[in-house]
């Protein structure tokens, strides 16, 4: 009976056996692999040597390692906070536009699917030092010629900003799509009841549009610990891939030039698994900021209501 059932089942396991087994080949391998060079000494084609915790430990007394977090983190900020604000305004003002809304949606994603090599090619040239549209037009309203591409803080938010233009469309109509699908009878009783616009973004929108912002403070932090093309294009010279004093190296870029050009395949896969543990602690940050438990906070928000009551009747009483 167990053989008969089985036979039927070929059928159908043979239909879903490609997704598997592309998966193990594609996926599942180079992740257990990784796992396991990150313990050799590998130049990539001689013989592996076991090193044991020799990388993580070289990893953690790296001062090249913690200074690419911090320019990844400086840049993370620089761009992240930036875009979901913005992305958030954008997708209200296209949520109460009226017309030529459909050509406004497809403009405002149209960067996210623009080859990202053009476009760092072309902040390249904007925020170039001696022939940059930028500084033309810093210099055209008396102001000095920045070097953008040459100080640390004008490398950082060279590349923040090719990452804010690149996202921020597409995290607008992730937050259009909540934007509808919150009910309009919520704003109508806030209308009735005087809530102003302001107020009602605030205490309204904004609340329920939480899961929606968690999603993208967590996507937006995944991709932000992993950027890579924007400071490769912008320094192309693989010498020098962070750019002076490596003011723009990111930990993709510092595993990058450990595994590929330093040919320390070993080292460089530590890298990669340094990265996923930072990737984790921040999307549970995330998550603990943003996210969290709703009774929790529903709870806390009637408790902290309770004790301004309370503090309201004992002044009156004293008052009194």
């Amino acid at each position: 009976m167990a053989v008969n059932r089985i036979r039927q089942a070929l059928p159908q396991y043979a239909a879903i056996s490609p997704f598997f087994i592309l998966f193990a080949i594609f996926g599942a391998f180079p992740v257990l692999f990784s796992i396991w060079i990150s313990f050799h000494s590998w130049d990539g084609i001689g013989p592996m040597q076991w090193v044991g915790l020799e990388q993580y430990h070289y990893l953690v007394t790296d001062p090249k390692f913690w200074q690419t977090i911090g320019n990844t983190m400086i840049i993370w900020v620089l761009s992240t906070v930036p875009m979901l604000l913005l992305a958030l305004v954008i997708a209200n003002a296209l949520h109460n536009a009226t017309r030529f809304r459909t050509f406004y949606r497809i403009a405002y994603f149209v960067p996210n699917v623009t080859s990202v090599v053009a476009v760092t090619l072309v902040f390249g040239s904007i925020f170039s030092n001696n022939f940059g549209l930028l500084n033309a037009f810093l210099q055209s309203i008396g102001l000095g010629k920045v070097e953008w591409l040459t100080q640390p803080w004008g490398i950082k938010i060279a590349i923040a900003t090719i990452v804010t233009w690149r996202w921020v469309g597409y995290n607008a109509i992730i937050f259009l799509a909540g934007l509808q699908a919150i009910s309009a009878d919520v704003y109508e009783a806030a209308k009735v009841d005087g809530a102003s616009s302001r107020q009602t973004f605030w205490r309204i929108t904004v609340p329920m549009l939480r899961p929606v912002i968690l999603f993208t403070a967590v996507t937006s932090t995944i991709g932000g610990l992993q950027i890579f093309t924007e400071s490769r294009v912008l320094f192309g010279d693989t010498s020098n891939i962070g750019g002076p004093g490596d003011a723009g190296m990111t930990i993709v870029s510092y595993l990058y030039q450990s595994a590929f050009i330093k040919n320390q395949f070993g080292y460089g896969a530590a890298i990669g698994w340094a990265l996923f543990v930072l990737i984790v602690l921040f999307s549970i940050i995330n998550w603990r900021l943003i996210g969290g438990n709703d009774d929790e906070r529903v709870t806390s928000r009637a408790r902290r209501r309770a004790e301004r009551r309370i503090k309201q009747q004992k002044e009156t009483a004293d008052v009194r």
